[in-house]
Formats: C-alpha cells, sequence, structure tokens
C-alpha cells in the first residue's frame, strides 16, 4: 500500500513537472512582433444650448418663524413668476436648498441664540433661454446667485455620431499609413476602445448687472452670451501589420 502511494506520488510530480514548461511558455509568450499601438481623436464645437439660472434670497431676524415666512414669500413669489415659462423639454423649473441656522452671541462668558438667518434657492434651467433670460429682470424677492451654461444631452449625442465616425476614419487611415511605413501591405484591427468626453458646462458665476438690484426688478433682460462646448472621441487600439 505504502509503495502505490508513492508511485502515485512521484506519478504526480512528473505530470506536474512537465506541465510546468507548457504553463511559463504560455504565460511568457511575446505578443505579436507585428502589433502597432495607436490612438486618434476627433472633436467638434458646438454652441451650448442650455442655460442654467439660480435664483437665492437670504433673510436675518430675531424670531425664527419669522425668518422662515419671509423666505417662504420670498421663494413662492419667484416660483409662481418662473412657472410661467416652464415647459417639459424647454425650461425647468425647481427648489433648490432651503436652510434656517441660529445666530449666536455671547455675553459674561455665556453663549446663547441671539436671532436666527436662512436662505433660499430656486433654480430654473431649459433650452429656451430667451425666456430664462427674460426671467432675470421679473424676478424681484430673489437675486442671482449663479449663471452656467451648458450642452444639452440631445445636442450632444447629434454631435457624438458624427465625430466617432470621424475618430474612427482617422484610426483607419493611420493604422494603413503607418502600416505602409513599416513596409507592410494590409492589417488586421485587434482591440480597439471608443471613449466620448462628455462636454464640461461652463462654469457658474454671480453676474454683475444683478447685484445693483438686489431688491427691486430688473428693467432689463439678463446677457447672453453662451459659448461653445467641445465634444471630443477618442479611439484606441491595436492593429496586427500583414504583408
Amino acid at each position: 500500500m505504502k509503495n502505490r502511494l508513492q508511485r502515485a506520488g512521484w506519478a504526480g510530480l512528473v505530470l506536474a513537472a512537465a506541465a510546468l514548461p507548457a504553463a511559463a511558455q504560455q504565460a511568457a509568450s511575446p505578443l505579436p512582433r507585428d502589433r502597432l499601438n495607436l490612438s486618434a481623436t476627433a472633436s467638434v464645437e458646438v454652441p451650448r444650448d442650455t442655460l442654467g439660472v439660480v435664483f437665492s434670497t437670504t433673510k436675518d431676524g430675531n424670531n425664527a418663524a419669522a425668518v422662515q415666512l419671509a423666505l417662504k414669500q420670498a421663494l413662492d413669489a419667484a416660483l409662481a413668476e418662473a412657472k410661467k415659462i416652464a415647459k417639459p423639454g424647454q425650461v425647468e423649473v425647481q427648489t433648490g436648498n432651503f436652510s434656517m441656522y441660529p445666530r449666536y452671541g455671547s455675553k459674561n462668558g455665556q453663549t446663547y441664540i441671539n436671532g436666527w438667518q436662512g436662505s433660499a434657492e430656486l433654480m430654473v434651467e431649459g433650452k429656451n433661454i430667451g425666456a430664462i433670460s427674460e426671467l432675470t429682470g421679473r424676478i424681484g424677492t430673489m437675486s442671482i446667485a449663479r449663471v452656467g451654461y451648458s450642452l444639452s444631452k440631445e445636442a450632444r449625442e447629434q454631435q457624438e455620431n458624427a465625430v466617432v465616425a470621424q475618430a474612427i476614419a482617422q484610426f483607419k487611415a493611420r493604422a494603413a499609413e503607418y502600416a505602409k511605413q513599416f513596409g507592410f501591405s494590409a492589417y488586421d484591427i485587434g482591440e480597439v476602445s471608443v471613449n466620448t468626453q462628455d462636454a464640461a458646462p461652463m462654469p457658474m458665476a454671480a453676474p454683475v448687472l444683478r447685484m445693483k438690484a438686489a431688491a427691486a426688478p430688473m428693467d432689463e433682460a439678463l446677457p447672453v452670451e453662451a459659448g461653445k462646448a467641445t465634444v471630443a472621441v477618442n479611439v484606441n487600439g491595436s492593429v496586427v501589420m500583414k504583408r
């Protein structure tokens, strides 16, 4: 019995030893010598078609309920005005941050609440830039906190279809040219990845124009200059050159 176990053990060792060179050879097998790694990028600039405006207001007082009521009244008035232009797919309206926090003071080494502060936000965003711009001149209970421009999902996807085709065509053209330069007549495409880059929104900032009219409606609409966004597609991969 012992001898049989010993023979079985030696047989297992021999088989394992025989398998090691094959596994090592497979793991160490080099990539095709005629493999070429390359990339191509195509991009297009398109006008941003979406305007986003954040309205805000702050209130301060000794009574928490009074401060909260003042915030609600300011927000309700602005919301009622914004809803006049709200339309699915064109102008979206939603309330933003609504917060209340105590204001502290100290006397004789003791800290106590001596008042309340609060803030509220209203967000308006959409592709009807003209209507949103005019809206800023009609809201008097809140001030403009931030303004930003972006590219809508529909516009980005529409541009991506054309840009993807350009990037792939450029990848193939480079593969053919590089193969020719290395003395090959053709190539086979190996692994390829196609990556799209979302157009970053224009940073939001408070326009100077609104600052002069924090307590009363503006007589003029918000100046509009959306600028352009870049839609880019990267194609990365490898080809195997053939003679």
